[in-house]
């Protein structure tokens, strides 16, 4: 029988485990007693522990001490020496999501609108770590750059010139920069530096800063850049965007506040997306209650629904098949409901009965071999613009693109036509073509301003601007307006 020595004395496998069995259960029980004392006089309620966060993180501006290796930059461009007084002094305004989808860019966009009127020429902006991203031009490094394209559709909508293009978006995460982080080939120290340079550029020239994060707040965690560490690492106050609802929107905001406690990061407040109308009243009392009971933090803002905001515009349908129309051009920012797409499968008597029935802005989807219901649409164009009659109707020609291909003649047909006859070609099936337009999410963008001044003055007016400056230790308005005047 095998044998094990302990403290000098020999025993059988049948002793040994008897003995590993003791030392585990006395292990378990003094761990369960530590652990409990320590619950009970160190774990602070979230309400109390925002409070401890918003006297410790100014102090912690510019200074970053939870890493992989503790790295601890000791850039002493705001130290600790006004430690006394850190929760009134300013903080970056950090905007993050629960998760995709949720109107944080939209918020933003009222947010920034909102901060701009009390801060006319003093308010910043950038998004530390993005995705997808754009050419543009940096007058200070004199040359073309890549940013993400929600800092080109905030910069030049809210004529930011002020802001340079190089701090608004310090770090892009393309394609393949995961892998080479983990192969070593990006520094993670670099990363760092960037934003907090670009933040410390930003907020040089501005009183208000505010940063746009990408999605929730573990967004980034695999290179070290997500949006709980980065808020972190520059002192900033997180604003939590959810979708409306109760039970789940709140579970889901738990998720994200419990990353910010563990970087320390105060969360100034919440926002709520996308309420429906008829329970407005309802989510917005007892959203308010529940923050406040649970979080001791406001509920700053509660917007309902706008439908029009999520119907995608033709030009969003070009990128989504990544093809263009071929008819129609100055139609691309005409917007249609999903609830107004039509596939036709009838007769052309049918089909034509169907667009003087429906709402005159219908989209209509048809496949390519449909040679009698794509001369039916232009037939119709002719008739409406004969009569003086309003046509925006749409027509989405499907076909795989391998396999079927539009006529030459129909072709030269719609070339005929005024350019003003609103057409795409989809290279799918007519049913993946319907499933992709019913899954898809338009984003707001640079081009289609209509869309983007009606989100704006939508989401305005149901935040509480004063409430959220008050939470982030900022003033409520410019005081270089004050000092001026």
């Amino acid at each position: 029988m095998a044998a094990t020595t302990v403290c000098g004395n020999v025993l059988s496998s049948r002793g040994h485990q008897q003995v590993c069995r003791s030392l585990t259960v006395a292990s378990t029980s003094l761990r369960k007693s530590s652990c409990s004392s320590l619950t009970s006089s160190c774990s602070p309620s979230p309400s109390a522990y925002n409070q401890q966060c918003r006297s410790k993180s100014t102090a912690s501006l510019f200074n970053d001490d939870d890493d992989p290796n503790s790295y601890n930059h000791n850039n002493n461009h705001q130290n600790n020496n006004n430690s006394n007084n850190k929760s009134n002094q300013s903080r970056p305004i950090y905007v993050a999501a629960t998760k995709q989808h949720v109107g944080k860019t939209t918020t933003c966009l009222a947010l920034m609108s909102g901060l701009k009127k009390r801060f006319p020429n003093s308010i910043g902006y950038l998004k530390p770590v993005g995705q997808q991203h754009v050419p543009v031009y940096s007058d200070t490094l004199g040359k073309e750059i890549r940013v993400d394209k929600d800092v080109t559709l905030i910069r030049e909508h809210f004529k930011l010139s002020h802001c340079d293009y190089k701090d608004m978006s310090p770090v892009l995460i393309p394609s393949g920069y995961t892998k080479d982080y983990i192969d070593g080939k990006i520094s993670y120290y670099e990363q760092l530096e960037s934003i907090k340079s670009a933040v410390s550029n930003v907020y040089s020239r501005n009183e208000v800063v505010l940063c746009e994060g990408t999605g929730h707040c573990a967004v980034g965690s695999i290179v070290g850049a997500s949006n709980a560490k980065v808020a972190s690492m520059i002192g900033g106050s997180m604003v939590l965007i959810a979708n409306g609802g109760l039970g789940s929107c709140f579970d889901e905001l738990e998720l994200n506040r419990v990353l910010c406690e563990n970087h320390n990061v105060d969360v100034a407040g919440v926002i709520i997306n996308k309420v429906l109308p008829e329970k407005y009243e309802q989510t917005k009392d007892y959203m308010s209650r529940a923050l406040e009971q649970h979080w001791g933090v406001p509920l700053l803002g509660c917007i309902p629904d706008k439908p029009y905001l999520g119907c995608p515009a033709l030009a969003d349908l070009e990128r989504l098949f990544k093809t263009k129309m071929i008819s129609g051009e100055g139609k691309r920012f005409q917007h249609y409901t999903v609830t107004d797409i039509n596939l036709v499968t009838t007769s052309l008597t049918r089909f034509l009965s169907n667009m003087r029935e429906k709402p005159s802005r219908t989209l209509f989807i048809c496949h390519v071999t449909r040679d009698d219901i794509i001369l039916g649409f232009l037939g119709e164009y002719q008739r409406r613009k004969k009569n003086n009659l309003p046509f925006e109707a749409a027509l989405v020609i499907c076909g795989r693109s391998e396999k079927y291909n539009l006529a030459k003649e129909l072709r030269d047909m719609i070339d005929f036509q005024d350019d003003d006859v609103p057409i795409l070609l989809s290279p799918h099936t007519t049913h993946h073509t319907m499933e992709m337009i019913h899954s898809y999410t338009p984003k707001l963008n640079i081009y289609d301003m209509g869309r983007v001044d009606a989100a704006v003055h939508h989401y305005e007016k149901y935040i509480d601007y004063d409430m959220l400056l008050s939470q982030t230790g900022n003033a409520l308005c410019s005081q270089r307006a004050a000092s001026s005047s």
